[in-house]
């Protein structure tokens, strides 16, 4: 194995003490260097003696499918019995580790934030149910999906991304429609329509910088209650919902607009570009113009670049 392949393996897997490690992909500093990534859950778990210390992905959403074998899950503290088959939705940012049993078989689906983006664009239902960490039960098209994304990953294929990209999409739709239910049942039917509600007034106001105070009031409810609901919808606290709105449409105006940073901050309703820089910074990770910067010094997913089927094995 090549010294950067050993890198990747090996950077994700060493936890400093007290700290839960952020990776990109398994450890590595750069961006996803494929349209996407797929890899068996034995490549990775069988050089660690099949357990993975938490850490969590700060650009990635994954998609983990135990067909045989099992284990134990940590997500976000919680402690969760893998029996197969299992379907584990990973979003990003999310504090996970893994026990499994020697020999556990299945996959593990990396998606790069700017795909789920795209596939997700006005299907802000899924994309609620998605932001959650949660297991369920994986159906047989569910199982289907995920074994033609591990062949089609490693072949060479005319419009190999095209056709990664479509089975991604297809594979988060049938991982929402299968959480949908569970989703239902922690917050309920009438949070999850209030919950709608402050979407709706969400996408209506973001711009405005309304607080927390301002959608409860708009809503009829108080603002303790308005964070309870949000955060058994999606996972987020009222306020960390706004934001994270907000520095998704930021995200979209530096990726797909040549509007310079003053111009994007002042179309989101900062007036001063130094403190939309902060606020982008500490939620993103990376200032505005590093992020372009990022995105300038490689293709969008499967757009100029070459297959790369091994890319980060």
């Amino acid at each position: 194995m090549g010294a950067v392949g050993k890198n990747l393996y090996d950077s994700n897997m060493r936890r400093a003490a007290g700290q839960i490690l952020s990776f990109d992909l398994f450890g590595e500093s750069s961006h996803l260097p494929d349209v996407m990534h797929c890899e068996t859950i034995a490549a990775r778990s069988v050089l660690h003696d099949w357990e993975i210390a938490p850490h969590r992905h700060t650009r990635l959403h994954q998609l983990l499918l135990v067909e045989r074998g099992g284990g134990l899950a940590h997500l976000e503290g919680a402690a969760l019995r893998l029996r197969p088959p299992a379907l584990l939705n990973l979003p990003t940012g999310c504090v996970h580790g893994f026990r499994f049993l020697p020999g556990t078989d299945g996959f593990v689906v990396t998606l790069p934030d700017e795909l789920v983006d795209q596939a997700l664009a006005g299907a802000e239902g899924a994309r609620r149910i998605l932001r959650i960490a949660r297991m369920t039960r994986a159906d047989a098209p569910t199982r289907q999906v995920v074994r033609r994304i591990w062949h089609e990953f490693g072949s060479r294929a005319p419009a190999r991304a095209l056709v990664l990209r479509g089975l991604c999409t297809t594979l988060l739709g049938l991982t929402a429609r299968a959480l949908a239910d569970r989703a239902e049942g922690a917050a309920g039917p009438a949070r999850l329509a209030l919950f709608a509600r402050f979407e709706a007034l969400l996408e209506a106001h973001f711009t405005e910088h309304w607080k927390v105070s301002d959608y409860a009031r708009a809503l009829g409810v108080t603002p303790a209650h308005l964070s309870r609901v949000a955060r058994a919808a999606s996972g987020a606290s009222a306020s960390a919902f706004i934001t994270a709105r907000l520095m998704r449409e930021a995200r979209r105006h530096l990726a797909y607009t040549s509007m310079n940073v003053a111009t994007v901050a002042e179309a989101l309703g900062f007036s001063d570009p130094a403190y939309f820089t902060r606020v982008f910074t500490r939620a993103v990770g990376v200032s505005p113009r590093a992020f372009r910067a990022r995105l300038a010094a490689r293709p969008l997913p499967g757009v100029g670049a070459a297959p790369r089927p091994d890319a980060g094995r």
